[in-house]
């Protein structure tokens, strides 16, 4: 589930639990430049993000690239198109395009432009992406370096990779100090990213299925 929503009429990015806040409370503008969002068309919304792309603004190459691979905004699906726009985004350092490329080279086979997408993501601050190089390496017989990204990215936050170390822990594979001390890590982390706005998102987001 997503908890960040792009605002072409800007080209910031906001948290989808503030979003949710100002909806509830009968402001439905942009919370930042407060341009007018009810009663737009698919047409303006994507005239807006194309505004944003002449930019080069990787936020909404990363948005087109997404409405592209899958036809929304009354645009023809057309995956081709969707790649090449990641990898334009992932040019400018968007750490989400290079995740989706990893994904996507997953899927048709391509382990080595997988890892490479994958890494960069990483190191552009992705943790779910980290926690994707740890199962890359563990994979590979690579245990110890596994472990030190999964550290990484339960540091920051990421649950899988907080419950692959505590898988290793229970295997043996890490000990008891090094699971204690990300796990406190980890804690804090999620202490920091929540927020009565945020879970009150997420329940809104559950109870009627938004995977977007």
């Amino acid at each position: 589930m997503a908890t960040e929503e792009y605002y072409p009429c800007c080209g910031k990015t906001f948290c989808k639990g503030c979003v949710y806040s100002c909806c509830m409370s009968g402001n439905n503008k942009c919370p930042f430049c407060n341009a007018e969002r009810i009663g737009r068309t698919d047409r303006e919304l994507v005239a807006d993000i194309r505004k944003r792309v002449e930019a080069n603004d990787a936020g909404a190459i990363w948005t087109l690239a997404g409405s592209y691979y899958h036809g929304l905004y009354g645009l023809q699906q057309d995956r081709t198109r969707a790649i090449d726009l990641y990898a334009r985004a992932a040019e400018l350092g968007f750490n989400k395009a290079h995740y989706h490329l990893g994904m996507l080279y997953h899927e048709g086979g391509d382990l080595k432009k997988d890892k490479f997408h994958v890494e960069a993501a990483a190191m552009a601050g992705h943790d779910g992406a980290r926690n994707i190089i740890g199962m890359i390496e563990a994979n590979s017989g690579n245990v110890e370096r596994a472990v030190k990204h999964w550290i990484i990215g339960a540091s920051a936050g990421c649950y899988d990779a907080m419950f692959q170390l505590k898988t290793c822990f229970e295997r043996g594979r890490v000990s008891r100090e090094s699971i204690d001390s990300t796990l406190t890590a980890y804690n804090s982390s999620c202490a920091d990213m929540r927020s009565e706005a945020r879970d009150a998102y997420i329940r809104y987001a559950i109870d009627h299925n938004v995977t977007e």
